[in-house]
């Protein structure tokens, strides 16, 4: 069901991308189900050691979508999801909505104070995460955010590497805390989800403090895969490194993992993003493509020293995130014998792409166009001139979650995001990201 508080796309514009093709009233739990039979012996998943094909990811989200729904999250009801670059990052992601629960995704890095006001903000009757991750308690964490809360009831947490695990504790104030991998019961049949439902929350970017909730629908979110797949020409022989954390962006819909798994490709998880560990993984899997934020690029550039001639399978390095300096960008393909694509892309949308055949300095300068057709842009300021972004589109949202008043000064009247972010078009109609407006958008 749609979560209360979300803004839809008006009747006749969503009809119109129904026509159009670009929404398939398919869920992504149900789009799951056919990467399985079209891929099924293939592997989806890598993490270190581990390996699971497309059916046992599928058997996976089944077996624990049954053990959150016999452990008491019921359809419509919101579980936040904090998890590593782990593969119990993507099976509790489908599973909670094959169970038709509503994952709100955080990243690892945020503590008590966003995490309580997640859970206050979608009541939500869950939390998933690690018991212990880089020295954090977030056990514990949970547990003092369920004592204060009227709806946080279960804790689902993921053991470290060997450590085993017991049955399920009771905490103060009656929440239940359960290790991750018990949830493993027969499959049930799969609720029927509808496409125009949210299917997850994804946090705001920028400043905001705190973080805004974006409300991204199967059908939304399906087509933003398979828009953002086409530039890159990504097909089952694939291999894409989730270096970036799983939760952002880039890293799981610009196609990154979910796009990856969309195409029948491997997906391998890098929790830790230094280059001897992502040197290492490209060549043990013979990786081909990566999504990496600016900084994190001239790390890997810095760090070469004859790596190179490991990482030869990598055919195309994705920079987003941040503006990137055109001699950074320069330096890129010939470091690594691969080409870029500059990217744009934030959890509200719009995303825009540099294409195969841009011309080097269209490559190396601007950030490319919109990935889909009817994705519609404008800059608030003279043709060619600087100014912000505006941008509505089939899967650019048309409000955040519970916030009307921010929504009527971050939306205009005809339904375009006002993006916060400053940047011009070039005559040739490709996107240049300036910096960012930092009087509204990031207000709280």
């Amino acid at each position: 069901m749609a979560a209360n508080g979300f803004t839809p796309w008006p009747e006749d514009t969503a009809l119109a991308y129904r026509r159009a093709g670009y929404w398939q009233g398919r869920p992504l739990p149900e789009l799951l189900h056919d990467w399985a039979a079209a891929h099924g012996p293939r592997t989806a998943l890598v993490h270190g050691a581990t390996r699971l094909t497309y059916f046992q990811l599928d058997r996976r989200v089944n077996r624990m979508a049954a053990g959150l729904r016999l452990r008491g999250i019921e359809p419509g009801k919101r579980v936040v999801v904090q998890l590593p670059n782990t593969p119990e990052f993507v099976v509790a992601l489908f599973a909670l909505m094959r169970a038709g629960a509503v994952p709100v995704l955080a990243p690892t890095a945020h503590r008590e104070p966003e995490i309580a006001h997640l859970v206050a903000e979608t009541e939500a009757v869950g939390y998933i995460g690690p018991a212990v991750y880089r020295g954090h308690d977030h056990t514990a964490t949970a547990a003092r955010i369920a004592a204060g809360s009227t709806s946080l009831r279960r804790i689902f947490t993921l053991a470290a590497p060997g450590e085993q695990a017991g049955g399920f504790s009771v905490l103060p104030g009656g929440c239940l805390a359960f290790p991750l991998h018990t949830l493993d019961e027969a499959p049930v049949p799969d609720r029927r989800l509808d496409a125009s439902d949210v299917a997850f929350f994804q946090l705001s970017g920028g400043t905001t403090a705190p973080p805004r909730l974006i409300g991204r629908t199967h059908d939304d979110y399906a087509y933003q895969l398979r828009a953002a797949a086409e530039p890159l020409g990504l097909g089952p022989e694939d291999v894409c490194l989730a270096a970036l954390p799983a939760e952002s962006a880039l890293a799981l819909g610009g196609p990154g993992i979910l796009g990856t798994l969309a195409v029948g490709g491997t997906v391998v998880l890098l929790d830790d993003p230094a280059p001897d560990a992502a040197f290492d993984a490209i060549a043990r899997e013979r990786v081909t493509v990566t999504s990496v934020l600016p900084d994190l690029a001239a790390r890997w550039l810095d760090a070469l020293d004859g790596a190179a001639a490991g990482l030869g399978s990598l055919r195309v390095m994705q920079i987003g995130g941040a503006r990137l300096d055109p001699g950074l960008a320069a330096r890129v393909g010939p470091g690594f014998g691969c080409r870029i694509q500059q990217v744009f892309g934030r959890a509200e949308g719009p995303l825009t792409a540099t294409r195969p055949d841009d011309p080097l300095d269209v490559v190396l300068t601007t950030q490319g166009r919109p990935v889909s057709p009817a994705d519609e842009i404008r800059i608030d300021a003279p043709a060619g001139e600087t100014g912000e972004l505006l941008a509505r589109g089939p899967y650019t949202l048309r409000g955040y979650y519970r916030s009307p008043e921010h929504n009527a000064r971050a939306f205009t009247a005809d339904g375009y995001h006002r993006t916060g972010t400053l940047a011009r078009l070039t005559a040739d109609g490709n996107l240049v990201v300036e910096g960012r407006v930092a009087d509204r958008n990031d207000r709280t």
